[in-house]
């Protein structure tokens, strides 16, 4: 068996885990999606890293879709709306079996990936970790957090799960992942729409709080139409808790919006929406931020969806 993680975009998240597997000694190889970007990150040395403000470059090795080793093990961690067109490149790789590691955020992404590629098993993370891109190839661990991993309708945990903690990457397997991920959905559709209408920073939000109790009421009532009751539990708390603990940070989304990139509005404030819908639930403030924001990323000609 190849027990090599191969790791699907070099972007924050799927540099930190890179950076870490290959420092550890685990054997890990970057797929790159061209020859630029090959010759790119053969121009910057490798992957950079900065924690707790020291930096160091590591030269992960790195590969283009069409390399002819096969992959076992696929950690997928470019966008919602990428994923599926990066995992088909690399698709005729996949052998029986293999296993692949959806880091997507929202919903949505993980259900389709794991429908069109029934022979493999597709492992949904939830993951609360303080990553950025400073530049290509340039990551920076702004906070600790945990990645939580699982598999719908699956108990027995990953023999590969001893990687993760030679790694020293927090993980934790759970059989509720689908409350882990519903519930940073709601807490990302409750912060990261208004800091983008705002052009704030996530601490800014203090100045709102009538609307994000709206929010957060709406969004517990879509999760407990999910049967995600323990998910809806305590929400406002807890989204009113990182607003205080990521005060100066801005949000994904607004980084997105602010580099001209697409958002993930689909899989996050969108999938909220279209749940809402199919359960007839009436959540005026949610459909009202969605059409606000739509409105504001085409006027900026940015995907709405």
């Amino acid at each position: 068996m190849n027990d090599t993680w191969h790791v699907l975009g070099a972007g924050s998240l799927g540099g930190l885990w890179a950076t870490r597997l290959f420092r550890a000694g685990v054997p890990v190889q970057i797929i790159l999606r061209n020859p630029q970007r090959l010759a790119d990150y053969r121009a910057a040395g490798g992957l950079s890293l900065t924690e707790a403000g020291v930096t160091a470059v590591y030269p992960v090795p790195v590969e283009l879709p069409d390399a002819a080793t096969p992959i076992n093990r696929l950690l997928v961690a470019c966008k919602a709306y990428d994923a599926q067109d990066a995992i088909a490149e690399v698709a005729p790789r996949l052998v029986k079996g293999s296993h692949i590691l959806l880091l997507q955020n929202g919903l949505g992404s993980q259900q389709a990936i794991a429908a069109r590629w029934p022979g493999s098993r597709c492992i949904f993370v939830s993951s609360t970790e303080g990553a950025y891109r400073q530049a290509d190839f340039r990551i920076v661990h702004a906070g600790q957090g945990q990645n939580w991993l699982g598999e719908p309708g699956h108990r027995n945990q990953p023999s590969w799960l001893a990687d993760l903690v030679t790694a020293g990457i927090p993980h934790g397997w759970t059989e509720d992942i689908m409350g882990k991920l519903w519930r940073k959905l709601a807490i990302n559709c409750a912060i990261n729409p208004l800091t983008v209408l705002n052009d704030c920073r996530n601490g800014d939000l203090r100045a709102f709080p009538e609307q994000l109790h709206r929010l957060c009421n709406e969004l517990a009532e879509v999760l407990k139409a999910t049967n995600q009751r323990d998910a809806a539990r305590g929400l406002e708390d807890e989204v009113l808790s990182i607003i205080e603990a990521t005060a100066n940070n801005y949000s994904s989304m607004h980084q997105d919006v602010r580099n001209g990139r697409r958002t993930e509005v689909s899989f996050l404030l969108g999938q909220a929406c279209r749940t809402a819908e199919q359960h007839d639930l009436h959540v005026p403030a949610l459909f009202s931020l969605q059409q606000q924001l739509q409105a504001f990323l085409h006027a900026r000609r940015l995907p709405a969806d």
